[in-house]
């Protein structure tokens, strides 16, 4: 008896970073603490750019630009100026 049923072609491909545990699923990073959405950039100057090493798999380790620790820093101190305690 022949199967009639249509099979797909779907495939889903999964690769975790061992030393950061960012997701990769079918080509697109996703950050591992949210799943949301990632940005390699953002991630490599966030993390991988500090603290990655030979393990690290983001295709954008070592590239510059992105968002940063010291851009966040940057960002907070703006939107929150420090106030002078005798003013």
């Amino acid at each position: 008896m022949i199967n009639d049923k249509e099979l797909s072609d779907l495939s889903v491909s999964r690769v975790e970073c061992p030393k950061c545990g960012a997701l990769w699923i079918n080509g697109q990073h996703y950050w591992s603490g949210t799943g949301k959405v990632g940005n390699e950039l953002d991630l490599a100057g966030l993390v991988c750019n500090k603290l990655g090493n030979f393990q690290c798999i983001n295709p954008k380790r070592g590239a510059e630009g992105g968002d940063t620790w010291a851009k966040r820093l940057e960002d907070l101190d703006k939107d929150h100026p420090a106030t002078d305690p005798e003013a």
